[in-house]
Order: C-alpha cells, then sequence, then structure tokens
C-alpha cells in the first residue's frame, strides 16, 4: 500500500532507499544503469519506486549532474512530412532511457536557430541535435565550446565543430538527375519548396549535372519560399510549363511535390511515363502505392535520426567521443513514373 504523506510532499530517492535497506546511490543506479543491478534487488526497487509515487526530481539532479537530462532537436519546420521518419527514429533510441526530447521549431531562420542554441546551452541540455542549420557560420563557435554533444543531420558537407550523421544531398539530386537524363528525357524542370540548406544542396547537384550535359536552362528551376505541399507541386508544374513547354520530366525536392505533380499531369492529359517522367525525393509511405508508383530518391531517416540520438547519448553518459561524420549514403528507387525510352 502507498506510504501516506502530506499535501505537497514529494517522495524523495532516499525515501525509496530507506524502505528498500538499500543506499541511494543503489536506488539511482537502477534508474540509470539497471543492467549494473541484480534483476531481483532491481525488480524489488522498481515495485517500491511504483508503490510509493516517486517520480525523479529533474531540477535537482540536473545542479548534482553535468547535464539536465535533456536533449534540444531543432527542426526547420513541423510540416515536412519527411522529419517524422527522422523524429520516430530519434525517440525510438532514447525510449527506456532517463532522457528526455525537447523540441523547438526554427522556421528555416538563421536567428532563431543561433537563440535556441544559445538558450539549451544556458540550460545545461545533455546534447544537441541540428535538424536544420541555416546559420552554420553563426553557431561554429557555440558548437566549438559547447559542454554537451552536438550532431548535425543536413548534410554532410556542412561543416561545423559537432559531428554529422547525414547524408550527400547534392550528390543525391546528381544521381536523380542522371537517372532521368539515362531515361532519355532532356528538358528537365526542377521543382523545390523553401530554399533551406538541403535545397539548396539538391539544386547545386541537379545544375551540375545539367550543365555537364549542356542542358542547363534558369527557366527550368522553379521554388516557392514554403514548406512543400502536394498543391505546390500542382501549381509549381504549371509555371514551370508555362515557362517551358517543353518541359518532359521533372525532378522534385520532396514526394509531397511529386504527388501534385502527377495529379496535375493526368489532368492535363500528360501520359506518365512515356510522355513525362517525374522522380522524387526521400520515398515517404505513399510513394510505392501512388498510381504509377513514385521513382525517387530513398533517404534514411529512421536511421539518421536513430544514430544521431545514440551519439548523444553515448556522449551525456560520458563517453569521450571524437567528432564523427557519418554519410548514411542513398538509394535511387526506379519505379513507374520513369521509363528508358529510346532516343
Amino acid at each position: 500500500m502507498r506510504a501516506r504523506r502530506g499535501r505537497g510532499e514529494r517522495t524523495t530517492l532516499i525515501d525509496v532507499a530507506t524502505r528498500a535497506g538499500v543506499s541511494a546511490i543503489t536506488v539511482s543506479r537502477v534508474l540509470r544503469e539497471p543492467e549494473k543491478v541484480s534483476p531481483n534487488l532491481r525488480n524489488r526497487i522498481l515495485d517500491l519506486i511504483e508503490d510509493m509515487g516517486y517520480v525523479p526530481d529533474q531540477a535537482a539532479r540536473a545542479l548534482a549532474s553535468r547535464h539536465n537530462s535533456t536533449f534540444g532537436v531543432l527542426v526547420p519546420t513541423l510540416t515536412n512530412r519527411a522529419f517524422l521518419s527522422f523524429m520516430q527514429g530519434v525517440e525510438e533510441r532514447v525510449r527506456d532511457t532517463t532522457f528526455r526530447i525537447q523540441y523547438a521549431n526554427t522556421h528555416n531562420c538563421a536567428d532563431e536557430e543561433k537563440r535556441q542554441v544559445r538558450l539549451l546551452l544556458s540550460q545545461n541540455t545533455a546534447g544537441i541535435l541540428l535538424a536544420g542549420l541555416e546559420g552554420a557560420d553563426g553557431i561554429h563557435d557555440l558548437v566549438r565550446h559547447a559542454n554537451c554533444m552536438v550532431v548535425q543531420v543536413v548534410d554532410v558537407g556542412i561543416k561545423i565543430a559537432g559531428s554529422v550523421v547525414a547524408v550527400d544531398h547534392g550528390a543525391a539530386a546528381e544521381a536523380a538527375t542522371r537517372h532521368l537524363l539515362g531515361c532519355g528525357y532532356r528538358t528537365i524542370a526542377l521543382l523545390g519548396g523553401m530554399a533551406d540548406a538541403r535545397g539548396r544542396r539538391r539544386t547545386e547537384g541537379y545544375s551540375r549535372v545539367m550543365q555537364q550535359a549542356g542542358l542547363y536552362d534558369p527557366d527550368l528551376i522553379h521554388h516557392e519560399n514554403a514548406a512543400t505541399t502536394t498543391q505546390m507541386g500542382c501549381r509549381l508544374l504549371r509555371r514551370a510549363l508555362k515557362a517551358r513547354p517543353d518541359i518532359d520530366a521533372v525532378f522534385c525536392q520532396n514526394d509531397d511535390l511529386a504527388l501534385g505533380v502527377l495529379f496535375e499531369a493526368q489532368r492535363m492529359g500528360l501520359s506518365v511515363p512515356d510522355q513525362f517522367g517525374i522522380c522524387g525525393y526521400n520515398d515517404l509511405d505513399f510513394a510505392a502505392v501512388m498510381q504509377p508508383p513514385l521513382t525517387t530518391v530513398r533517404t534514411p531517416l529512421f536511421e539518421m535520426g536513430y544514430r544521431a540520438a545514440d551519439l548523444m547519448i553515448r556522449g551525456a553518459d560520458g563517453d569521450r567521443l571524437v567528432h564523427h561524420s557519418v554519410n548514411l549514403g542513398f538509394e535511387l528507387i526506379e519505379r513507374r513514373t520513369t521509363r528508358r525510352r529510346t532516343l
């Protein structure tokens, strides 16, 4: 039966230790390093914690520790579907640990990124995960002097003082553009949303390949300064065809754009893939079940979140980690919105 305490009184770790007949250090070890406590004793202490309603005092723990057991995760937007898989990877790794996650939306703003990084560092955070990075130069010194693990998952080509777990978006865009050229398409448009760091890298990769092929034309590149949506894909295709009616393929910087392009192409009577090719990016869950299924670039979003969170946990637990740079790679998934054509 749960012990009665007065109104406003809080069960402490020492209370649990006294009831269990062990030291406070042993109770703390059960919570932080359960594998180091024998199963019988561990289960008995966990039962007492449940029975007595003990909740760790995070503020006190932060004072006694070198961090507050919180990981700050800075994302550039909360509306991009691609970030869902990434966040699921982060949360899967953090689950069943004593750490918790604090998300912050930077709205693709370099000043807001810098403000949020300063705020997290002032709170003695356990680690910072940068999923958006518009102001790398502005936060480099902050990261270099940070007393916690900092990991960026934006692009392997962006260099800051912390660790990197990401993909090469420029190389991925090059592969997608070469695929479209290899299929026989020649007037290939690039459609994108907000020109964030990832988008800029993809645009650079597309442009390099089109220039090498002697087919580059700035009128083939169309963006809207907003988060990508299916509706945006419809609008951008209409705009691109107005500028260049001879467009025979598009490379979309996100799969939701590609879905809109497919809908609009079907409304306009364009036969996909015979007359018109479409390549997306990220391989979101709907890409394989579109009709026709979408050719796209698969990026390991879940693994990216999981491995970045793992680095932060290991750093917060005291591992002396050198700065990592991990390129997780990508895969071009060829489906039926592109087709090899005879030139």
